[in-house]
C-alpha cells in the first residue's frame, strides 16, 4: 500500500434537472454574489438548453453576461479575449457550461481574472500562484471529466497544446444534470464516453501515483460508462442511461486527477493538434494499440479490469488482457466511430511527425507503465493507420 493524497471538488451535485434550479443552487452558495459570467460554446448556446439556468439566476437577481467564443482545442487568444470580458465587467462568479473546451477555459478565467499573473508562466505543474474567482463546473458531455479535474489544456500554438495543472483550478461545484446531454449525436455519445474510459484505465495502470482510491473509482467508473454506453449511443432520450454517463466519466475525472493518465493522451494530442480530430475520437483510435504495447508489463491491471467489461472472458491474465482489448474495438465498432488513421487523413507520410510530437508529452508519458521511445510511439501510430 503506497503513500497517496487524493484531492477532488469539495461539492458534487448529481441531479436531473438540477439546471433548471442554478439560481437557486448559486444563492444557496454564494447569497451575495450579483455579476456572473457564463462560459460556454455557440453551438451549445444555441441549443436553448443554457436558458432555463440562465432565467433562474436572473430570478435571483444575478446579473448573467455570456462568453460564448470558445472553440474546441481553445487558442491562447479565446482565453485572453474571456478574461478581458471579465475583467471589465468586474465579474464575480465563473460558471463553465458546456464540453472540456468550456469547463478548461472557465478554470482559467477564474485564476487569470483577479491575478496579474501571465497566462505563459501558469503553464506545467504548479506554477499558479495566487487564488481565483468562485468556480463552478458544469458538463454537457460525458467525457473529459473536466469538472473535477485541476488540468486545463490550451492550444498554444499550430499543432501544439499545453497543459496547467494547479490544485487552483479545482471547480467549488460540479454539477452533473443529464437534461443537458440529450442533444448530443451518438458518435460525440460514443466517442466522449471512450474518452472517459481511457481516463479511467490509464489511472488505474499509471505508473506514477496509483493508489487505492483512484483504483476504486476507476472499476466504478468502468462499470458505469461500460453498461450505459449502448443505450446512450442508440436511446439518446434515456435519461437514467445519460446520467450514469456523466458521473461515470466524472468518477474518472476523479481518478486521473490524481493518478494521471499516460501514452493514450500523449499519443491521442498530436493527432487533436495536427488534424484537428476531436479528443475523444483520438484517444479511441490509438487506444486499443498502445494497450497492445503496454500489455507485456501492465497484464494484471488489464486483466483485472476485464472483470467488468468482458465478465465471461477466462483464462491467463494474457488471455484476460487480450480480452479487455478486444472488448474495447468491438464497442468503437459498434458505436459506428473512426477505428483507423487514415479515416481522420494521416498517412504514412505524417507518422514520424505525429511520433515526434508525441515525445514532447513528457508530463503523460512518465507515467506509462511501458517506456515509450520514438520509435515505439512510431510504430504504435503505424498500427493504427
Amino acid at each position: 500500500m503506497n503513500n497517496f493524497d487524493f484531492r477532488t471538488v469539495p461539492y458534487i451535485i448529481s441531479q436531473i434537472g438540477a439546471a433548471k434550479q442554478f439560481g437557486d443552487i448559486v444563492k444557496q452558495h454564494y447569497p451575495e454574489i450579483k455579476r456572473v459570467l457564463i462560459v460556454t460554446d455557440a453551438g451549445f448556446l444555441k441549443t436553448g438548453l443554457i436558458t432555463p439556468a440562465i432565467a433562474n439566476l436572473e430570478q435571483h437577481q444575478c446579473h448573467v453576461s455570456v462568453f460564448s467564443d470558445v472553440i474546441a482545442d481553445p487558442p491562447e487568444v479565446v482565453v485572453h479575449q474571456a478574461v478581458e470580458s471579465a475583467k471589465q465587467q468586474e465579474i464575480e462568479l465563473v460558471i463553465g457550461f458546456g464540453g472540456g473546451s468550456s469547463m478548461d477555459v472557465a478554470k482559467l478565467i477564474a485564476v487569470l481574472s483577479g491575478s496579474d499573473q501571465p497566462l505563459s508562466s501558469m503553464y506545467g505543474i504548479g506554477n499558479v500562484r495566487g487564488k481565483r474567482l468562485p468556480l463552478i463546473l458544469i458538463p454537457t458531455t460525458a467525457g473529459t471529466g473536466s469538472e473535477v479535474t485541476p488540468i486545463s489544456i490550451v492550444t498554444t500554438g499550430a499543432t501544439t497544446k499545453m497543459g496547467v495543472v494547479s490544485p487552483q483550478l479545482y471547480a467549488d461545484i460540479a454539477i452533473l444534470d443529464a437534461e443537458l446531454t440529450v442533444g448530443l449525436p451518438p458518435k460525440i455519445t460514443a466517442a466522449t464516453g471512450i474518452d472517459a474510459m481511457v481516463h479511467a484505465i490509464e489511472a488505474y495502470t499509471t505508473k506514477h501515483k496509483k493508489n487505492a482510491l483512484s483504483d476504486m473509482l476507476a472499476r466504478q467508473a468502468l462499470s458505469l460508462l461500460w453498461t450505459s454506453i449502448d443505450e446512450a449511443c442508440t436511446n439518446g432520450s434515456n435519461l437514467a442511461a445519460r446520467q450514469a454517463m456523466l458521473l461515470g466519466a466524472m468518477l474518472a475525472g476523479q481518478c486521473f486527477a490524481n493518478a494521471p493518465c499516460a501514452a493514450v493522451h500523449a499519443l491521442a494530442y498530436p493527432i487533436g493538434g495536427i488534424f484537428h480530430v476531436p479528443h475523444g475520437l483520438s484517444n479511441s483510435l490509438v487506444l486499443p494499440h498502445v494497450l497492445r504495447f503496454n500489455a507485456p508489463t501492465a497484464a494484471r491491471q488489464y486483466a483485472e479490469l476485464a472483470s467488468i467489461i468482458a465478465p465471461t472472458a477466462q483464462g491467463s491474465e494474457e488471455a484476460l488482457s487480450n480480452a479487455l482489448i478486444t472488448a474495447m474495438e468491438a464497442l468503437a465498432n459498434r458505436v459506428g466511430i473512426e477505428t483507423q488513421l487514415r479515416q481522420v487523413g494521416v498517412t504514412e507520410k505524417d507518422l514520424d511527425q505525429l511520433a515526434s510530437d508525441a515525445m514532447l508529452q513528457t508530463r503523460l508519458l512518465r507515467n506509462n507503465p511501458r517506456e515509450v521511445s520514438r520509435e515505439d510511439a512510431r510504430a504504435i501510430y503505424a498500427a493504427a493507420l
